[in-house]
């Protein structure tokens, strides 16, 4: 039996992976991470294979909003988690951080995990803060660490992620919707396939930083355009620049990763 630690299991990652890795035994932390007793007794009270660390404020609205909680829970949360690991999980197989393509600028290149680090958001500046904790803290110990640079997530579900909003937006009363801020490229993945991707590191024992993503360009206008067609709604769009943010994910085809082409309209 391999024993999972889990941080966020009640998030849609976080049921998407207990989902799909099923041969596991998940120890759910279900404490306050901000809370150093909290994550003291779960960490000592278990032995862990592995632990995944999903916990986080997310998205950027909501970081925006609650700068502080997002500081206290992406930074100073897994600031807690690595000193109680240190302290006394030393048969610690392989951790696992959940982080972003936020900690990166805006590229019109498939960017690579060396790519210049120049955080775009607040909640890209919070996990850049947790992934140099991680490699600094770990870098003598024999704990073997992953940091997963996740890109955009398919999430139809949260009203504050972009595929809701833009749903709730175009299915909204409105016969004709304009929308703005939509002249963008990003690379989107399904939780289905980040998990697939967490457990094939997991079984290379990947040390390092990795971009999990698809690696496919995809123009947020034509995925309102598509949706709109399909409730025969008229939409507008106001003008504004555009930004890429594509992922090169060579490392991650080197591991037996393949890219799949993505059905937006199965999420409509």
């Amino acid at each position: 039996m391999i024993y999972c630690g889990i941080t966020g299991h009640t998030g849609n990652l976080g049921k998407k992976f207990q989902k799909i890795a099923n041969n596991f035994k998940f120890i759910k932390f279900k404490g306050d991470i901000r809370k150093k007793k909290d994550v003291e007794k779960w960490i000592k009270n278990n032995n862990f294979d592995l632990i995944i660390h999903f916990a986080a404020i997310v998205p950027i609205s909501i970081v925006n909003k609650n700068y502080k909680l997002a500081m206290d829970i992406n930074f100073k949360g897994t600031k807690n988690l690595i000193k109680m690991i240190k302290k006394y999980n030393f048969n610690l197989k392989w951790f696992f951080y959940s982080s972003t393509s936020h900690v990166y600028s805006y590229s019109k290149r498939k960017i690579k995990e060396n790519y210049k680090i120049k955080p775009i958001t607040k909640y890209g500046k919070t996990k850049l803060m947790a992934e140099n904790l991680i490699i600094k803290e770990f870098k003598n110990t024999n704990i073997k660490y992953c940091i997963g640079r996740i890109f955009s997530i398919i999430d139809n579900k949260n009203k504050d992620f972009f595929l809701k909003s833009l749903i709730n937006k175009i299915k909204s009363k409105k016969k004709i919707v304009k929308l703005d801020n939509l002249n963008h490229y990003r690379d989107f993945i399904s939780t289905d396939q980040i998990s697939k991707a967490i457990l094939l590191l997991w079984n290379k024992r990947y040390v390092g930083v990795i971009n999990i993503a698809n690696g496919k360009k995809t123009n947020l206008k034509k995925i309102a355009i598509l949706f709109a067609k399909k409730c025969k709604k008229r939409i507008f769009f106001n003008k504004n620049t555009a930004t890429s943010m594509i992922a090169n994910v060579n490392k991650l085809k080197n591991y037996g990763w393949k890219s799949k082409e993505l059905n937006f309209i199965k999420y409509f």
